[in-house]
């Protein structure tokens, strides 16, 4: 049995559960997206997302004075509250400033609010104290609970001639829709990818495109595993974002239409294949906080050969890659069935219940920020996805793709991208499962029990 059954006991792997922050939570080197539930980690990047990065901003009031339209210079004055530092906020900040010298009429001021988790949590203080930002992002998988919650106006009867709903790619929309009304617009969008040091696998005689399905995943992982210098294939976090990759080729579900599928052989497939690779030390597990760390200088250090993490990290990933002496590569997630894979990042939301004045500054700046030219260039900034058709027609992200392929490979994935759960409740939910495979993998525990429970909790936590 895997050696960390040794180490960490259900006590332990408790005490995980409190410091871990899901991508759809942070996870990814943007957190990510991810997360991814956020599964995205900072650039310090998410997947949640979903974090690398340690926030420690503590939350920004928005005054009386600083957002009422009627100040002493004549202008709407908006606060937008953002998540993440680094590139994904210098580019925010930028995003920001290019806004306020476009028009005369309107000031918005940024304020950072840490990972995805916090953002949400201030977000839900501050309206309840009747002070919450005018614009504010949320991590897709709370996009159902903002909404079904009264926190964020239904955008439907915004859309206007000047923006193109139908040019947002199809694959980033799921989570910007809740009942066939638009709440959000696509903003810093992501997927999991694998980062592959193609040095590596070439050393050890395997094909650099990487492994496509469960199989080869398992092969790659024998010929990578030198117990003499403790390397491994992967350092494994047992991010739920990541996890959800595997149980969508494996056409399980978590919970969709109404349903909750933790009773499905698709959705506990991929436990029974963690369980499988971790008995035959063929994984390095890590666990906590500093999971996300640990994953990340692994792969960095040459001491795993593949990564899961958003496509948000890719502008921190590649100069490590050339500092440290190897060539990195992109590719799809392998697969159980087939492709798939979840989509991570947040969207752009306004929040209910301003007056009409508002609104409609609130709007202007939502479109401002998710145009093209503006999702060219936090594309290009940081890594994270181009979230419109447009967008990748441009002549700089087509040089892009063929300068650095490596940015191509999450845009391409999006064929086989599919909805996040759409529940209410989802986020603690997700906390639940990563205790659960916490414990299957780590611990021995079966999986068909643990799944029986979680499927339980999903009936009694989640609402549709």
């Amino acid at each position: 049995m895997f050696n960390t059954k040794k180490i960490f006991g259900l006590a332990l792997s408790m005490s995980m559960l409190l410091g871990f922050t899901a991508c759809g939570a942070n996870n990814n080197d943007a957190t990510t997206d991810n997360k991814p539930a956020q599964t995205e980690t900072a650039n310090t990047e998410n997947a949640g997302d979903k974090a690398e990065e340690t926030s420690d901003a503590p939350a920004e009031k928005a005054s009386d004075d600083k957002t009422s339209a009627n100040t002493d210079d004549g202008k709407i004055h908006l606060t937008y509250w953002y998540a993440w530092k680094d590139k994904i906020g210098e580019s925010k900040e930028e995003l920001v400033k290019q806004f306020n010298e476009s028009q005369d009429e309107i000031v918005v001021e940024a304020a950072y609010q840490g990972s995805y988790d916090e953002l949400s949590s201030k977000t839900q203080a501050a309206k309840a104290a009747n002070n919450a930002p005018e614009i504010f992002e949320v991590e897709i998988a709370n996009m159902y609970t903002m909404g079904k919650g009264g926190m964020i106006e239904n955008l439907t009867p915004f859309i206007d001639d000047e923006v193109n709903i139908d040019d947002f790619n199809e694959g980033l929309m799921h989570e910007a829709y809740i009942d066939e009304d638009l709440y959000g617009l696509p903003f810093y969008r992501s997927t999991p990818i694998m980062y592959k040091n193609v040095d590596m696998l070439k050393a050890a005689g395997l094909d650099p495109e990487g492994p496509r399905d469960w199989k080869e995943f398992k092969e790659y992982a024998k010929k990578l595993r030198d117990k003499d210098n403790d390397k491994y294939a992967m350092t494994f976090n047992l991010d739920p974002w990541f996890l959800e990759a595997w149980v969508y080729s494996s056409d399980g579900f978590y919970a969709k239409d109404g349903k909750v599928g933790f009773d499905q052989e698709g959705t506990r497939e991929p436990a029974r294949f963690l369980q499988e690779l971790a008995d035959e030390d063929l994984i390095k597990v890590v666990l906590g906080e500093q999971s996300g760390d640990t994953q990340r200088q692994d792969f960095v250090n040459q001491n795993s050969a593949l990564y899961f993490t958003s496509t948000a990290g890719l502008s921190s990933l590649l100069p490590l890659a050339e500092e440290n002496g190897f060539e990195l590569d992109t590719s799809f997630v392998p697969g159980n069935k087939h492709y798939a894979v979840p989509t991570g990042g947040c969207n752009i939301v306004m929040t209910s219940g301003l007056d009409k004045e508002k609104q409609e500054a609130a709007w202007k700046f939502l479109k401002f920020m998710t145009a093209t030219d503006q999702n060219v260039f936090a594309s290009e900034y940081t890594g994270y996805l181009p979230t419109r058709y447009s967008s990748v027609e441009t002549d700089k992200i087509q040089k892009l793709h063929k300068e650095v392929p490596q940015y191509k490979t999450a845009f391409d994935q999006l064929e086989h991208a599919q909805a996040r759960p759409i529940a209410k409740g989802w986020p603690e939910m997700e906390k639940m499962l990563y205790e659960g495979v916490t414990n299957t993998t780590t611990q021995g525990a079966d999986v068909d029990q643990i799944y029986d429970n979680l499927q339980n909790q999903a009936q009694s936590i989640l609402s549709f």
